[in-house]
């Protein structure tokens, strides 16, 4: 079992991750979503195309834009598409 985990909260868990660039990347559906609010921000990746972010609340803390996912990547990074990664302090426990 793959967690993320920030502010002493398991935030997402799953059996399986891709690994793109050294970061896990966790299906839509192992997030714990209330957990999660969208971001306005986006980056371009010069490979990958366009991601947006998530900041994550726990209790009062927030982290702004620590997760981020690639809604429509180009074709080769298509196994990422819509799958969700993580910075900031959060914690990737294998």
């Amino acid at each position: 079992m793959v967690k993320a985990i920030w502010n002493d909260t398991v935030i997402a868990k799953t059996e399986e991750t891709e690994i793109v660039e050294g970061n896990r990347y966790f299906p839509p559906e192992s997030l714990s979503k209330e957990y999660f609010l969208e971001s306005g921000t986006q980056t371009v990746c010069h490979w990958k195309g366009v991601a947006r972010y998530f900041t994550v609340k726990v209790g009062d803390r927030e982290n702004v834009d620590a997760a981020w996912y690639y809604p429509s990547p180009k074709a080769g990074a298509s196994k990422i598409s819509g799958k969700v990664a993580f910075w900031k302090g959060i914690k990737i426990v294998t």
